[in-house]
């Protein structure tokens, strides 16, 4: 018999049952959080808006792994690479930590804080780019609102137990994988069945362009590498280290030389002498 972890949030939340992810239990990233940040309403952000000739249309909607600070896309080089690529996209770094996905809050705040606003300033694209538990916020995102988003890089993403991602190498791969009805709770099939929607060679679901990034040693690289086969291999990139920034680094400067969105050869990198 397998196990999954699971928690029932149904009697504190009567509403539960009409939204799935709500009831997620995060064990191998939540895990030891004694002490988190509030969920702040609304959601902190960093803008970095591109320089560029003319307006972009586009918005990189970047969401951060589980302890780490969104001004880490700074310091670590994420922007810095969309400005070396001339990529004609403003970015948005969303402060979606833990306790957003703990509280149960986290697409509800992405929706009315970070979305809703970006589409009525007039964005035309909207990608998510996601790492570790933000790859899990941009699955989650893209399941409940399909139509607001255009485009999600998945970068060392959770997909849960490795009891599933066996099942599905079992079965011969993610399309012939007989997925189960998806349960509160169920953070294997909640995110496998949206995956297996998103590769499926005729998908019943709205299908979202898909990257998918991930360090050779990662402790989650087994799940990713069943990812992995149901991708074309133009979107999945790999690099040496495990689940941590030189990786992600690495992963993310070839995802974005290939990243369907316009280069601008005007675009050019902001002047931060003065900062």
């Amino acid at each position: 018999m397998r196990m999954r972890f699971k928690f029932d949030w149904s009697t504190a939340e009567p509403m539960a049952h009409l939204r799935p992810w709500m009831a997620l239990a995060l064990p191998l990233i939540l895990a030891g959080c004694a002490m988190w940040r509030p969920a702040v309403v609304p959601m902190r952000t960093l803008t970095e808006p591109a320089h560029c000739g003319a307006p972009v249309s586009t918005l990189l909607v970047m969401l951060p792994g589980s302890y780490s600070l969104p001004e880490e896309f700074q310091s670590e080089g994420f922007v810095k690479t969309v400005r070396a690529h001339k990529l004609g996209a403003d970015l948005l770094l969303v402060d979606a930590h833990v306790r957003y996905y703990q509280n149960r809050s986290v697409i509800d705040r992405l929706a009315e804080d970070v979305i809703r606003p970006a589409r009525a300033q007039g964005y035309r694209q909207i990608w998510l780019v996601g790492i570790s538990i933000g790859a899990v916020g941009a699955m989650l995102y893209a399941d409940a609102h399909p139509d607001d988003v255009d485009g999600v890089v998945l970068i060392a993403p959770y997909l849960g137990t490795q009891l599933t991602a066996k099942e599905i190498k079992t079965a011969g791969g993610l399309a012939r994988w007989p997925s189960p009805e998806v349960t509160p709770g169920d953070i294997d099939t909640i995110l496998w069945h949206w995956l297996q929607g998103q590769t499926a060679a005729a998908p019943a679901v709205k299908k979202l362009p898909l990257f998918l990034g991930y360090g050779e040693q990662d402790r989650f690289r087994y799940n990713d590498e069943v990812l992995r086969a149901a991708l074309p291999a133009s979107q999945v990139f790999a690099a040496p280290g495990g689940h941590d920034w030189p990786a992600w680094r690495a992963v993310w400067e070839r995802i974005a030389s290939v990243l369907p969105v316009a280069v601008d050869p005007t675009c050019a990198a902001p002047d931060r002498t003065a900062d």
